[in-house]
């Protein structure tokens, strides 16, 4: 029986093939990714540049060698490789369990192709089983909260959390999100709220499920 940690890595593994040398690759955040930069490094394959969507992932590469520049000083990116906490057969995915939603929206919106990576057990029929995360500016908490209680979620404040752009985290529980392009703008249209951890209207363009038989691939 292969563990969920053999999965994670036969995927991290296998999305090596999918960075070109010479070109500027985007990497995204969580212990999935944390797998692939290890990998990355060991390959030695030579990147241009790496554009990281969290300071943890820039620690990480810093360490490891690699040039990380601010998308800012790219003109563009040609893979971005990072994992999900769900993603459905539409490709669409929730993301942020580890608070890095808005950078890794950003990047992912910047590049060219998206490879998402993630053991089978982020694979679902219908997204909202993972809490959605939402990142919200810290004056409007209590006001978010109360329209995303609305939708019909529970909306809960992450405890001792504070993402990288110096916001709060709301996760939203009890959610069945059949229509996922229309939540997520649908919640982006709260004031207050900076984005939130639906990944539809730029979703995942090729999948490396790890699973028991090994790397599944597929593509939207």
């Amino acid at each position: 029986m292969i563990s969920q940690d053999e999965q994670k890595r036969a995927a991290a593994q296998a999305a090596l093939r999918f960075v070109r040398p010479g070109r500027v690759l985007g990497v995204g955040t969580g212990s999935t990714v944390d797998l692939f930069i290890d990998a990355l490094a060991t390959a030695r394959i030579k990147v241009a540049a790496v554009v990281s969507s969290s300071e943890r992932s820039t620690r990480r590469l810093a360490a490891l060698g690699f040039t990380v520049l601010d998308l800012n000083e790219v003109d563009a990116i040609d893979v971005y490789v990072d994992g999900a906490d769900e993603i459905d057969p539409g490709f669409a995915m929730i993301k942020g369990g580890g608070g890095a939603l808005t950078r890794e929206k950003i990047v992912a919106a910047a590049s060219e192709t998206f490879v998402c990576i993630a053991d089978a057990s982020k694979r679902v029929d219908v997204l909202g089983r993972f809490p959605l995360p939402v990142e919200v500016i810290p004056m409007a908490r209590s006001f978010v909260m109360r329209q995303l209680n609305a939708l019909g979620g529970e909306a809960r404040l992450r405890a001792n959390t504070t993402t990288d752009n110096r916001n709060l985290i709301v996760d939203v529980h009890g959610l069945r999100i059949v229509d996922p392009v229309a939540l997520e703008a649908r919640i982006n249209q709260i004031a207050g709220v900076v984005t939130n951890g639906l990944f539809a209207a730029r979703g995942a363009d090729v999948l490396l499920l790890g699973t028991a038989d090994g790397v599944r691939e597929s593509r939207r």
